[in-house]
């Protein structure tokens, strides 16, 4: 599943490219055929991210066809939005925006959800999301003391997309080395200042991703170059210390990096780097 720096990346290009007139929208697959003929032909306002969910706002929509102006998308564990030649049509398209004066395409693929909502929807859906690193609204002490109280572990806390908007596997488990934090340490033991540091941390590797499309979180003292080592070869791209390197050596200290699954989710730590 896309972290949320993609879906941020993904509204950037929408409103860079996506805003400068009426739009084409269409579902060739069908499925989505109705509510696309009610945003066909408006403009669209602006795009945004709040964690994995993606809301582009339309122009107010006509009152004989009801409040809806807003499409949600979020793209799940398959789903996909690229943007295309405009000549370049290939499979299952659920929704497809032409944007005829930069000879572009959006095309979704395979989302999990793919609604369009009223402002009012859109506020529930918003307020049931928690707080997004990326976003300059984000208010981590909000956070703080949900965290605190608890007896759940900061690896579930940073998976929980009512808390932590936006933050996947790969952020969960490299933030967590980064800072010698283990996964397994409850929220109501962490300090105020491991806390900050987590939300320090996240906002600045996500902004990284943002800016370059993929997750690298490795230090300088710890790239290939600088170890003398082999780039790391994966499907994700990027250079990281612990995730989806179980039974690697840890770049820092050598332990052997171990895997297990929390809460159906694969957990990845340095249990020399992350002891306490």
């Amino acid at each position: 599943m896309p972290e949320g720096h993609i879906i941020h990346r993904l509204a950037g290009h929408l409103n860079d490219d996506f805003r400068d007139g009426p739009l084409q929208i269409t579902s060739p697959q069908g499925r989505f055929s109705a509510s696309a003929s009610l945003i066909d032909g408006r403009d669209l306002q602006f795009a945004e991210a709040v964690g994995k969910h993606l809301f582009v706002h339309f122009d107010e929509a006509d009152e004989s066809v009801g409040p809806e102006n807003i499409l949600y998308v979020h793209l799940g564990l398959i789903g996909s939005l690229r943007f295309e030649p405009v000549d370049d049509v290939w499979g299952q398209i659920r929704l497809r925006i032409v944007n005829h004066e930069q000879s572009v395409a959006a095309n979704l693929r395979g989302p999990q959800f793919c609604q369009l909502i009223s402002p009012t929807e859109y506020e529930k859906k918003r307020a049931k999301a928690g707080e997004d690193p990326l976003r300059d609204d984000a208010d981590p002490d909000l956070l703080w003391p949900v965290v605190h109280r608890t007896g759940r572990s900061i690896g579930s806390l940073l998976m929980d997309q009512a808390l932590f908007a936006g933050v996947g596997n790969i952020y969960r488990a490299e933030t967590l080395f980064r800072l010698g934090i283990s996964p397994f340490l409850p929220g109501k033991e962490l300090t105020r200042a491991q806390f900050d540091s987590i939300w320090a941390d996240l906002v600045g590797l996500m902004r990284v991703g943002v800016e370059h499309g993929r997750i690298d979180t490795v230090r300088d003292e710890h790239l290939p170059e600088a170890m003398g080592r082999e780039p790391r070869k994966d499907d994700h791209g990027g250079e990281v210390y612990v995730y989806r390197r179980e039974g690697q050596d840890c770049y820092v200290c050598g332990s052997s990096i171990r895997f297990q699954v929390m809460q159906g989710r694969n957990l990845f730590w340095c249990p020399g780097c992350q002891n306490g």
